[in-house]
């Protein structure tokens, strides 16, 4: 059996062809069923005359929506036809899965219930023509990810992640029995990349899951999600860093647009357009400034971050003031940034570091990393660090390692940013927060 794919019947017209795909609506008439049928291509509609085969048409009256079908029949051009001008008229039928009736809701009915309910049945509502479309992009954007970089001629990696100690400062760990002893879920591949460049790598590239575990019920918070991580040799400074980065990412959207412009415009009702760069840069100071001056008010124990509000409200200022959708806020205290980030030569007090916002959302973390021995050490003794614990990691700062930083980025929260979406749920393929572990 050859399966022909919707999108490529027009190639067929006159010919009997087999499609295999998901009853999207049964039209049920006195002498006519009009089955739409739905795969990953496309819709068409299948014509059937009941009195032609009568205990067919019985077993089309008793299928629910949604049943996993095979059909066979001609392709004739029909004109009243909306679904492309086309029609199938049905030979035969297969019922590889009948769904049951009813369904726990209608994945393309009128009304969809609220998320959380959808999540329960996530297979369903990723049948839906915008998740298509999400994950399609998705696997666009990784590509030119990974096509930019390896361009460059950078090493793709695999870090572990069950570690014997953190990999990140602060409390949002997992921790699961290992043996005999404690471990721990990685928080981000950092002090792995950071090996690479120890080891001569010198350009270093990892997409991989990281796991937080943070009790956030926002809309832009998961416990499980997949980190994108880059991590670079003999730089400068953080500009660097940022520099590869914009660049890194106008390539992957031109990409994107380069497939997926038709569909998205019409599947979400807008164009994108590729980021111009430079992106413009603000440092924390700047940005408190610029705050009090638009009159956002940062809570007091905000004194040295960003708050997600402040982050809003930067994204929309540099929108309006610049046309920009992306936006570095760099030059963070120290106070706020993981003991390996470097300090400013002439600022001791503030890290050569940064956070990007898109549209006002932060999907990531950069910096020039401390790569000097005796530097490090005292910046983790300053944040209250046991050296016996970190001495594994700062043993790669013993014998040669070059200056380097690099940067760790959200994918589903770039997606969400790229595509306008409301919610992180609907950008990840499963949710994982602090009360849902399935499906």
């Amino acid at each position: 059996m050859k399966r022909t794919l919707i999108k490529d019947l027009n190639q067929h017209i006159g010919e009997q062809v087999t499609i295999q795909g998901w009853l999207h609506t049964l039209r049920d008439q006195k002498n006519m069923q009009f089955l739409i049928m739905r795969d990953r291509t496309g819709l068409v509609q299948v014509a059937h005359y009941k009195k032609g085969d009568l205990d067919l048409a019985e077993t089309i009256s008793g299928l629910g929506t949604e049943s996993a079908l095979r059909l066979t029949g001609k392709v004739i051009e029909n004109e009243i036809v909306k679904l492309g001008g086309l029609e199938i008229q049905l030979e035969d039928l297969l019922i590889e899965n009948a769904a049951e009736i009813p369904l726990p809701f209608e994945p393309f009915g009128e009304y969809l219930p609220e998320q959380d309910f959808r999540l329960d049945w996530r297979f369903l509502d990723l049948r839906r023509q915008i998740n298509q479309l999400i994950f399609e992009v998705q696997t666009t954007a990784v590509q030119a990810m990974r096509e930019f970089w390896l361009q460059k001629g950078f090493i793709e990696i695999h870090s572990p992640k069950i570690m014997g100690t953190p990999s990140e400062s602060g409390a949002e760990l997992f921790s699961l029995p290992y043996f005999d002893t404690t471990a721990y879920l990685a928080q981000s591949p950092q002090f792995y990349k950071q090996m690479a460049m120890a080891a001569g790598f010198e350009r270093v590239f990892e997409f991989g899951p990281v796991f937080r575990a943070d009790p956030s019920f926002t809309s832009r918070h998961m416990t499980e999600f997949t980190g994108v991580d880059m991590e670079i040799s003999w730089i400068d400074s953080h500009e660097d860093v940022m520099a590869t980065m914009e660049r890194w990412l106008a390539y992957t959207t031109q990409s994107v647009i380069e497939k997926h412009d038709e569909a998205i415009a019409a599947t979400l009702g807008h164009h994108l357009e590729v980021p111009a760069v430079p992106f413009p840069r603000i440092t924390m100071a700047e940005a408190h400034q610029l705050l009090n001056e638009i009159g956002y008010k940062l809570p007091f124990e905000k004194k040295f971050d960003l708050d997600p509000g402040a982050e809003r409200a930067l994204g929309a200022h540099f929108k309006e003031t610049q046309g920009h959708d992306y936006v570095y806020v760099t030059d963070w205290p120290f106070e706020a940034r993981p003991f390996y980030h470097m300090l400013h030569p002439n600022a001791p007090g503030l890290t050569r570091s940064f956070d990007l916002l898109g549209k006002g959302l932060e999907i990531a973390t950069g910096a020039q990393r401390e790569h000097r021995y005796e530097v490090l050490k005292a910046q983790a003794l300053e944040k209250g660090l046991s050296l016996e614990v970190i001495q594994g990691y700062l043993n790669y700062f013993r014998y040669g390692t070059p200056p380097h930083g690099g940067f760790g980025f959200g994918l589903s929260r770039f997606m969400m940013v790229l595509l306008d979406l409301p919610n992180i749920r609907e950008a990840v393929y499963i949710f994982r927060g602090p009360t849902r572990l399935t499906p």
